[in-house]
């Protein structure tokens, strides 16, 4: 693009009316970001992509000043305003005095630690941060502009367009990302909502419910820091932007949902009903929360298919949107979590294929390796003092275990959070007794089996050892030796779905998505 020398010559200390620090860009498909230790300017790209058009530089600047000035509602002092790029005696210079060649939006920078999903994913999340953030989002619904032509964009006609929009723009995905019977499924299931409840649309259109919101608010564009701050709302496409207030709120329970967060989720969308005030919205809420589940599922499923994307990239974007597609299925029907459960030997590679399926679909990974040592009072890291079949790893101490591991899943279940559970499950009433937990629970259970040759494994499991002195650390418990033990005692459980690890699992993982979570 012939922004390049610009944003090239940005990268340089002596652009910056401030001492700039580190430099650091980042580009998204609409955006070039240059982050410095205070600061980050936004410089949009000269794309149109037919639902945004910033190819002329006044474009460029109309729409950085909307973004400053929309972004102000949620997120005030946060941004600070356009400022002009200049180009002074061959030098590119930001804010300085001249004729602008390109507009950057100046913020200031968040504390990367202080967004609600990092915070999500470095640790728990007080259910009273989400209550406020809930109370935030109510409260600038409240005081957001409604006029004629804003409600005409929650008319039930309005509506039914956008969904149908989805519905036509994932049709290619049918067989590779989403199975021709959910998007049926999720197609009539829209339509026959929308004609149900046409009479609610229109007069929510006419009672100030459909207003101009946020447009993309989810858990990475909320600072918690020092308030509530709700940054990156859609400037560029009013369509995007004009809402139902529902629909609005609805992004983030979607998201806290794919985040495996159905506790807070439910949290928030209590604490905004209450807070708005909004008691007929509820009737709304899974439709909109499956509208937006879709669409984070063609948008994953778009990135999927570009060449530029790396091969890794587009594999994770192909599981997201399959799992935004089953969340869709679930709002659709009824609310069920989920228990997968990870079987095989010791070396067999079943804990590796737990944490890929937790990455993406962020499920809690519950394993007896670490409940075994905590309730011995060892570090997860410390080698175990006992032998296979003796001390922490006899017969009973490793039934305490397992009725450990299931009762913490059950734990997680009643709160609507679906689990993996990472275990050996050596001993068939194991696995039984894990899927009357989640029976119990209304939770569906699939068993994976993860199978591989001695050899191979034999030959994980001494590479590994030898690592681990390489490195210093405590050689694994679960050596050759205890892998032929654990197989003698090894009782047959008919899986649902069978995984060879001698194979790459990024192999595996597109079937058995769509088993799972199909």
């Amino acid at each position: 693009m012939f922004l390049q020398p610009i944003i090239d010559a940005l990268l340089l200390p002596t652009a910056f009316p401030e001492a700039p620090g580190t430099i650091t860009l980042v580009q998204t498909h609409v955006s070039y970001l240059i982050f410095t230790d205070k600061f980050v300017y936004k410089i949009k790209k000269p794309v149109d992509f037919g639902f945004l058009d910033f190819t002329t530089l006044e474009k460029r600047r109309y729409f950085s000043e909307e973004e400053v000035r929309l972004n102000s509602r949620l997120a005030p002092g946060v941004y600070i305003g356009v400022v002009k790029i200049v180009s002074i005696k061959g030098s590119i210079k930001i804010e300085g005095v001249g004729e602008a060649i390109e507009y950057a939006v100046k913020m200031k920078r968040l504390p990367e630690e202080s967004m609600l999903k990092r915070a999500l994913t470095d640790g728990e999340v007080p259910e009273e941060v989400i209550r406020r953030v809930a109370q935030r989002v109510a409260a600038f619904h409240a005081g957001a502009e409604t006029t004629g032509h804003i409600a005409s964009f929650g008319l039930p006609e309005f509506v039914s367009r956008n969904a149908s929009e989805n519905f036509t723009q994932t049709d290619p995905f049918v067989g590779r990302i989403i199975t021709g019977a959910l998007h049926e499924r999720l197609k009539y299931w829209t339509e026959g909502f929308i004609e149900a409840n046409s009479g609610l649309l229109r007069a929510r259109a006419g009672n100030g419910s459909v207003r101009d919101c946020h447009g993309d608010i989810h858990t990475e564009h909320i600072s918690i820091a020092d308030g509530i701050n709700i940054i990156d709302c859609i400037e560029f496409n009013e369509r995007f932007r004009y809402a139902d207030i529902v629909a609005d709120m609805a992004f983030l329970s979607m998201d806290l949902d794919y985040l495996n967060r159905r506790d807070l989720s439910e949290a928030f969308d209590d604490e905004y009903f209450r807070a708005s005030k909004d008691v007929e919205g509820r009737r709304l809420l899974d439709f909109y929360k499956c509208y937006r589940a879709c669409v984070r599922g063609k948008v994953e499923g778009f990135k999927s298919t570009e060449k530029e994307v790396p091969e890794g990239e587009r594999l994770s974007s192909v599981l997201s949107a399959r799992y935004h597609f089953h969340l869709a299925g679930l709002y659709a029907s009824e609310w069920r979590p989920t228990v997968v459960m990870v079987r095989g030997l010791s070396g067999i590679g079943k804990s590796t294929l737990a944490r890929m399926i937790a990455d993406v679909t962020n499920l809690a990974v519950l394993s007896t390796d670490n409940i075994r040592k905590v309730l011995a009072g060892l570090k997860t890291t410390e080698k175990a003092p006992s032998r296979f079949g003796e001390g922490i790893y006899s017969a009973e101490f490793t039934e305490m275990t397992y009725m450990e591991m299931i009762a913490r899943a059950a734990s997680l279940l009643a709160k609507g959070r679906s689990v993996i559970l990472d275990a050996t499950f050596s001993k068939a009433r194991h696995a039984e007794e894990a899927q009357k937990a989640a029976l119990r629970a209304g939770a569906r259970a699939y068993i994976i089996e993860c199978v591989a040759g001695d050899e191979t494994v034999k030959g994980r499991l001494l590479k590994r050892d030898a690592e681990c002195a390489v490195k210093g650390m405590p050689v694994s418990d679960a050596g050759w030796g205890v892998y032929l033990k654990q197989k003698e005692g090894y009782e047959a459980v008919r899986p649902d779905i069978i995984v060879n690890s001698e194979r790459p699992f990024e192999e595996s993982l597109p079937r058995l998505f769509e088993e799972v979570f199909g």
